[in-house]
């Protein structure tokens, strides 16, 4: 660093409640009651781990940074046990809130950070744009539940590989991005779609970033019901179909006669067994449960935008239930028109497993029809 340059400033916010009911079966756990819930199912903290492994991902960056931080388990922690030296700026309590996010962010954005990074989904995104706005290049490391908004990187690593670019002057382009949640009015009336709150500014780097989730319009509609009645026609006797959420397999049990939806939650993944259903509303353990060694195939849809088929919004489908179930048991169905829209034609993984993200790398083929499918990349 030249003489009399300035070093850049990164600041850290971690949502340590951020993404705990994924695996147990929650949409989310935003509020003091369905945080408590979760606890009670048995979930336990990811966010330390996925913020771990964007700031050692970083660490590989050459980029020369001082690091503000809030003290505890909203950063500090983190930071620490990556050792990294953070300069404290806010006081965290024990059980965080809202609140906490929001006053954080604005204290690192008075103190003149360069680039916000913080770990949570898109409740923690929300309020990290109520407080800064677009005055603040931010960036998100997936560790919610859903993360609708584009606000995020494609994964931990891809975070702190692009916070390491930036700080170091080799990404100094930003965009304002989509800043977005689940849409709870729509979901009455079964659409599942997101709501858009603002615009954000991100840094600028190719295939490091995801894109906001869009809708899949009306496209593939008739291909798509085609598709579900043959499913729903060749399923095996004993077989185990996990269906995961989405208005696209929510079709699957429409055709088996079973509504939109067994628990009437597009959120919700559900198992059938010989055209019944075998559980409702599953968390990670209900899976494991079900998979016996009559054996179990997993149906799972593509979120629009952005390409995600694991690790946005069906969390419960984990690491531990893919190598159950065996990931050659993978099925995935979109719409070719929601396919082409992707803006680089590539899936994404994203189960908070590295390995597992690698074993499943490569190309599947997706289902677009009952007689029709393509080949696509899958990208961790």
């Amino acid at each position: 660093m030249a003489t009399g340059e300035v070093r850049k400033r990164l600041g850290l916010i971690v949502n340590p409640i951020a993404g705990m009911g994924g695996r147990v079966g929650l949409k989310g756990t935003d509020g003091a009651a369905i945080l408590a819930e979760a606890r009670r199912r048995g979930a336990v903290p990811v966010a330390h781990g996925r913020a771990r492994r964007a700031l050692d991902a970083l660490g590989r960056e050459d980029a020369a940074f001082d690091l503000l931080a809030v003290a505890g388990a909203m950063g500090e922690a983190d930071a620490l046990a990556c050792g990294l030296s953070p300069r404290i700026v806010v006081v965290g309590g024990a059980e965080t809130t809202a609140e906490d996010t929001r006053d954080a962010a604005r204290a690192m954005a008075d103190a003149g950070v360069d680039l916000l990074l913080f770990a949570g989904g898109d409740g923690t995104a929300r309020d990290v744009f109520d407080a800064v706005g677009d005055r603040v290049a931010v960036l998100g490391i997936p560790t919610g539940v859903k993360m609708q908004s584009a606000v995020f990187a494609n994964g931990p690593e891809a975070a702190g590989r692009l916070a390491g670019l930036a700080l170091a002057g080799r990404a100094t382009e930003t965009r304002l991005a989509e800043v977005m949640d689940i849409d709870e009015a729509a979901m009455v009336w079964g659409r599942l779609s997101a709501r858009l709150y603002g615009h954000a500014r991100v840094p600028v780097a190719r295939g490091l970033t995801q894109a906001a989730k869009s809708g899949g319009g009306a496209g593939g509609d008739d291909a798509l019901d085609a598709l579900a009645r043959r499913l729903a026609r060749t399923m095996e006797v004993g077989r185990l179909y996990i269906l995961g959420p989405g208005t696209t397999t929510a079709r699957i049990r429409a055709a088996l006669g079973l509504g939109n939806g067994l628990s009437g939650d597009l959120l919700a993944i559900d198992a059938v067994r010989d055209g019944a259903p075998a559980g409702v509303d599953l968390d990670e353990a209900g899976l494991l449960d079900l998979i016996d060694d009559r054996g179990a195939s997993i149906l799972v849809s593509v979120i629009g935008g952005q390409g995600f088929v694991l690790g946005r919004g069906n969390q419960a489908i984990s690491a531990a239930v893919l190598r159950r179930a065996g990931t050659e048991n993978l099925v995935v169905l979109a719409s070719l028109e929601k396919l082409l829209a992707l803006p680089d034609r590539v899936l994404r993984v994203d189960t908070g497993d590295p390995a597992t993200d690698r074993a499943l790398e490569g190309y599947i083929r997706v289902l677009t029809g009952p007689d029709r499918s393509t080949m696509m990349r899958i990208a961790a």
